[in-house]
């Protein structure tokens, strides 16, 4: 249901290289299927541990860049068992892609409803081609999209994400960028060239700075104001002591380009 592609891996125009996650069943709306989920976190966690791997793009198939979950898997021949496995599972995945150690972008050129909403908004970065809508319609078909505002109400405005998950009309692509679930917005065209910009420059950078710098964004954000400060606080100093830490710290002193040991 997904499969991977490697990006350039050579390091002279590409340091390190990206890995992109192709949702790929549009017959079926790219829907989180249970076999999708599993292939996803497969696929999510395939090159996690490779020096070279620097950032995970997702990308989809087709005129819907994911439904959701797939109702026939939610119908009540299937037991409360199974129902529990599939949600279980989403969260999993959607939990994971925020505890990588690196940067994860999708790439949305389409409709993302539901848990496919979801799983933008579990992205770190998320670009979107102008004909892309947002939307959260499982109130009109008796299942509140409760998972999904999990994170919908960590990315949008209250009010926004409520109006959302209560009428279940769509965000515009534009609507999306003005109250922050994608963070850039291009014509279809340029959406390619406009990810792989943003994957070339987090290239640029040392993996274990990005690595350290995700992990404490995600734990800071849950805290207190004076909480925050105190995990950031030493986190910095932390960040010193990398060998990547010193290195760019010298080499902005010296006006020379760091060389990184990831």
């Amino acid at each position: 249901p997904a499969r991977s592609e490697l990006g350039d891996r050579n390091a002279a125009v590409f340091p390190g290289f990206c890995s992109t996650i192709v949702l790929n069943n549009p017959r079926r709306r790219n829907a989180l299927s249970l076999p999708m989920l599993q292939s996803l976190r497969r696929d999510l966690l395939h090159d996690v541990k490779s020096r070279e791997l620097r950032v995970i793009v997702i990308a989809a198939e087709g005129p819907v860049f994911c439904s959701g979950h797939d109702l026939k898997e939610l119908s009540s021949e299937d037991d409360v068992k199974h129902h529990s496995q599939v949600f279980e599972l989403c969260a999993e995945v959607m939990t994971l892609i925020q505890k990588l150690p690196v940067p994860v972008i999708a790439k949305v050129n389409g409709l993302a409803t539901a848990a496919g909403c979801q799983l933008v908004a579990s992205c770190d970065i998320a670009v979107a081609s102008e004909k892309s809508q947002f939307a959260t319609p499982g109130v009109n078909i008796g299942l509140f999209c409760s998972t999904p505002a999990v994170a919908l109400g960590r990315s949008l405005p209250r009010k926004v994400a409520l109006e959302m998950l209560f009428t279940g009309e769509p965000l515009s692509a534009h609507e999306a960028l003005m109250h922050g679930l994608v963070s850039k917005v291009v014509p279809e065209d340029k959406l390619e060239e406009e990810t792989m910009k943003i994957s070339q420059k987090i290239c640029e950078s040392s993996k274990s700075v990005l690595a350290l710098g995700k992990a404490t964004f995600y734990r800071q954000i849950t805290q207190d104001l004076d909480t925050a400060y105190k995990i950031t606080t030493k986190v910095m100093v932390d960040n010193l002591t990398l060998r990547d830490g010193q290195e760019g710290i010298e080499a902005f002193v010296q006006k020379r380009k760091p060389v990184w040991s990831h």
